[in-house]
């Protein structure tokens, strides 16, 4: 009878604990369902944004206009540093920059940890030539702080006419040091594939070593590229040092097509992947083959190498067919969408990221060196005065004959390294054909 009483006891007392812990449940998941209702959500946003119309101090002038674009600028400048709401005026100067007609300083600049950063002064730009560099923080533009400034701000506040100027001071956080520079607007012009002089003869070493620097990804970066490599491969190239140091990106179309250039057709060259099934994509070489038919290849890499630049170097490294030598790159490997909306405004949204064969991700992790060689800030900056057309009669004899004596360790650590990877071919092939 006891045992009776205890077992009706202890099954009231588990039915009262699940009868309470499913009203508990239901409660929680009806304040949930509050929380996340789009109605709910924007009753509160409508009150607050009446409260601040009338309310705030200096809120005479507002407009409701005002307060839901900049209410729609803070809540997708919050999902990452490159999603961000345009007004009519930010989307036509988005516009203006895929047509390349604008006045600036020829710098692509992001946001990273809090700050508009300097990725790359794009190659014989005004920016590069003044010797701003990557990695500089954008602390202030002529006498506006730009310190937590939205990126858009600040690329309006550095574009301006041609011709006309604008001061620039950045924090330098490799030294500490603070730099003041004062630069010449100018539509930004440049040739996409040059040789080691700046130019497009593309002489080859004495050793059979030739050599491409690829300033970004254009329109145009794969025919240039064509054009150097056949004029090197008439002269008997044996390797080759492809030099991706500051190169911002650009188009991925670019990319594929720089990259099937030394990859077997049908090889896997980056993949993309969304939330969003219909923003996955597969991109495979198209091309003739491997124009260098094995030849040995190493690609140069630093801070400054972001986005397209990142894609060709993050296939090569994967697929063993180049050497990447130099500094970590930047990490930008997300794919932006643009949807217009009705009023001439427009969303620029990330909807997938880059993945390179082996499925590494790029964005915010970046390409590591198989061989990690720094640079000096001195390097560095005697690096930006060789390759600037200019660069180097803008200095003093003193100096200029200084400039031209500090050596770039990245190219010559390449250089070194794949003649020793010929010379040894050249014996395998050798000790090969002895044992027929």
């Amino acid at each position: 009878m006891k045992r009776r009483i205890i077992y009706g006891l202890v099954t009231l007392l588990l039915a009262a604990n699940l009868i309470l812990g499913a009203r508990v449940y239901l409660d929680s998941a009806h304040a949930a369902e509050q929380k996340d209702s789009a109605y709910s959500n924007l009753e509160l946003f409508a009150n607050v944004m009446q409260k601040v119309r009338t309310e705030y101090v200096n809120g005479t002038n507002m407009t409701y206009h005002d307060l839901t674009y900049s209410a729609l600028k803070g809540m997708v400048g919050s999902l990452d540093p490159h999603s961000e709401f345009l007004d009519p005026q930010d989307y036509q100067e988005l516009e203006d920059d895929t047509e390349g007609q604008f006045g600036g300083l020829g710098l692509v600049v992001e946001t990273k940890d809090g700050y508009v950063t300097v990725i790359a002064p794009m190659d014989d730009s005004p920016g590069y030539r003044a010797g701003i560099r990557p990695g500089d923080r954008v602390v202030k533009i002529d006498d506006k702080n730009s310190e937590k400034m939205p990126l858009e701000n600040a690329v309006r506040l550095l574009r301006g006419e041609p011709g006309t100027k604008v001061t620039v001071t950045i924090d330098r956080p490799s030294t500490g040091e603070t730099k003041v520079f004062t630069v010449n607007r100018a539509i930004i012009v440049t040739d996409m594939v040059k040789d080691i002089n700046g130019k497009k003869d593309y002489p080859l070493s004495v050793d059979g070593v030739g050599y491409v620097r690829i300033t970004e990804f254009g329109d145009n970066t794969s025919d240039e590229l064509q054009e150097a490599l056949d004029k090197l491969k008439s002269q008997g190239m044996k390797g080759l040092i492809i030099d991706l140091r500051g190169n911002p990106g650009g188009l991925l179309d670019e990319a594929v097509n720089v990259s099937q250039k030394f990859l077997p057709r049908g090889q896997l060259i980056v993949s993309t992947e969304g939330r969003d099934s219909r923003e996955n994509s597969i991109r495979r070489a198209e091309g003739h083959g491997d124009e260098l038919k094995g030849e040995p290849i190493i690609i140069l890499v630093n801070f400054g190498s972001a986005s397209a630049a990142e894609i060709v170097t993050g296939c090569m490294q994967d697929l063993h067919r180049a050497v990447i030598l130099g500094e970590k790159t930047f990490g930008k490997g997300s794919v932006q969408s643009i949807f217009p909306l009705d009023d001439g405004s427009a969303l620029k949204l990330t909807t997938a990221k880059y993945y390179t064969p082996s499925h590494r991700v790029i964005h915010e992790h970046g390409i590591t060196p198989d061989i990690f060689v720094p640079m000096t800030e001195e390097q560095e900056g005697a690096l930006l005065l060789k390759s600037s057309i200019g660069g180097l009669e803008s200095l003093d004899m003193t100096n200029r004959v200084h400039v031209q004596e500090i050596q770039d360790t990245q190219l010559a650590r390449a250089q070194d390294l794949l003649k020793g990877i010929m010379l040894y071919s050249d014996m395998n092939k050798s000790g090969k054909m002895a044992a027929r």
